[in-house]
């Protein structure tokens, strides 16, 4: 992310504390936030991930210390954003933060594409269509309840069993 003069000015004043300065600056950043977790994230993940990320942006904003790591800050927020929302996607403890690690650093981006195709086709129907459809086609828990004749909970339910055996079937 390239800054500007202006840029680097209205970032010292939104770190003063100017809410309008602020403001700009997340408006500023958020094409760029959305661009980056559009590469990090899973799809269904990169709205949350830019929520996410302005949330932190404008409650952390006082303590980054040089304007001049502003980029670098920014996209470390994004890549952690995305790696949270990942573990949840996944099911996985967010304590278990090495085994993540571990999977990821031993899987290329198209095995893992690869490994969820063949986790999500090894769900029985009802899951992998609870699975589908919060996580591909983004639909909320309400609309997945009403469209499968659930109450909200057992779509929840449902909806984290399904999870839970994907991972399974991922890190087996």
């Amino acid at each position: 992310m390239a800054f500007s003069e202006q840029h680097h000015s209205l970032l010292e004043t939104a770190r003063l504390g100017d809410t309008a300065a602020l403001d700009s600056l997340l408006k500023v950043c958020q094409p760029d936030i959305r661009r980056y977790a559009y590469r990090h994230c899973l799809m269904s993940d990169v709205d949350d991930a830019v929520q996410e990320t302005l949330l932190i942006v404008a409650r952390s904003l006082r303590s980054l210390r040089m304007a001049a790591a502003f980029s670098g800050w920014l996209f470390q927020i994004v890549r952690r954003e995305c790696r949270r929302l990942e573990r949840r996607v996944f099911g996985l403890d967010s304590y278990d933060e090495e085994r993540m690690e571990n999977w990821l650093a031993t899987h290329s981006d198209e095995t893992v594409r690869l490994d969820l195709v063949g986790a999500l086709e090894s769900l029985p129907d009802h899951y992998r269509e609870i699975v589908l459809l919060r996580d591909f086609h983004e639909m909320t828990i309400r609309e997945i309840a009403a469209q499968l004749k659930l109450t909200t909970s057992a779509a929840k339910s449902r909806l984290r069993r399904a999870r839970q055996l994907v991972r399974e079937y991922l890190l087996a």
